[in-house]
């Protein structure tokens, strides 16, 4: 059986959806005969668009200086103590919407005469819309894709927003398809895949040709040796195993710490744009326990819902929903 990270000749990126005539053609994808994509071209660093809040402005200028460094392209280097490990700038800006969200609500109170309602502060777990894709971020399958096998109820990470660069564009994987397989079902040839990750859970992660993990290093010392996709998570690919077993072997890490994927979703930066606009996908940041809590069974089959419920509004009507028929 072929390697499950053995190396494809074809380095484009390829795309999961193809959009015409404001259609969805689904790719196929072999499960049992899948190549692999060369994935020494994720080491490369790309930029970062994110939404920006103007309340940030308010934080010690020091921070520029201590910002640690991630897959958002900055390329920074994180300061070495504790407390600056993990700051997630993303728990400023959702307790910012949380508040607005309270404020309108209040305000539409008063309007009718109501009891307004006391803000509730932010929770472990929170989600809400952004409204352009981000490192990060995740994308959830709207009832467009109900009837597109590989992306229907879905949620991506995405690992990288993107470029222009046509070999460089927006990827990451699903991460609520648990495969109910081993590493080791797939008999790899890489030695450590044969050993030290054997018993580690497989998920499915899109339809394209490639395979990587994602680590959840939490309060640990930041890991050079990987990419950060946000505060607590990074990913690593082919060319970063040797590094996670010596961890693995020196307890540093645990197997609860993985999700390894196989396959993943890519797209050109025009391409997801337009299926955003065209509703296939709602845009939302998740915390971290969010994302990585659901690591295998019905939690992370669940999280489409969790999600949707937790960005509420019209979202948590869709989540309710049964599938369309198509």
């Amino acid at each position: 059986m072929m390697d499950l990270w053995a190396v494809h000749v074809n380095n484009t990126v390829g795309s999961p959806l193809c959009l015409k005539n404001n259609s969805v053609r689904e790719k196929s994808f072999s499960f049992g005969k899948f190549r692999v994509l060369d994935v020494r071209v994720l080491k490369h660093k790309v930029g970062y668009h994110s939404l920006s809040v103007k309340a940030m402005a308010k934080k010690n200028s020091n921070d520029n200086s201590s910002s640690p460094r991630s897959g958002n392209g900055d390329g920074s280097k994180g300061s070495n103590s504790p407390d600056r490990v993990n700051f997630d700038w993303r728990e400023f800006r959702a307790n910012l919407f949380a508040q607005e969200k309270a404020g309108k609500a209040e305000s539409n109170a008063h309007n009718q005469t109501e009891t307004p309602q006391e803000s509730k502060p932010l929770g472990l777990k929170w989600a809400h819309p952004i409204p352009v894709p981000e490192t990060g971020c995740v994308l959830v399958a709207t009832e467009k894709l109900d009837g597109v096998r590989t992306f229907e109820r879905t949620v991506v990470l995405l690992l990288r927003s993107g470029t222009r660069h046509p070999q460089e564009g927006p990827f990451g994987v699903v991460i609520n398809r648990p495969l109910n397989k081993k590493v080791r079902h797939m008999k790899p040839t890489n030695t450590e895949l044969a050993t030290t990750f054997a018993d580690f859970s497989l998920h499915f992660g899109g339809p394209l040709e490639a395979s990587m993990f994602l680590l959840k290093t939490g309060d640990k010392t930041k890991l050079e040796e990987f990419e950060e996709v946000i505060p607590g998570l990074c990913f690593g690919a082919r060319n970063s195993l040797d590094e996670a077993a010596a961890l693995v072997k020196k307890g540093v890490l645990k197997p609860q710490d993985f999700r390894f994927f196989v396959g993943y979703a890519g797209w050109q930066l025009d391409q997801l744009r337009e299926e955003i606009e065209s509703d296939y996908w709602y845009v939302a940041a998740c915390s971290s326990n969010l994302i990585c809590g659901g690591s295998s069974g019905s939690s992370s089959e669940t999280l489409w819902e969790e999600v949707l419920q937790l960005m509420g509004g019209q979202y948590s009507e869709l989540s309710r929903k049964p599938k369309r028929d198509v």
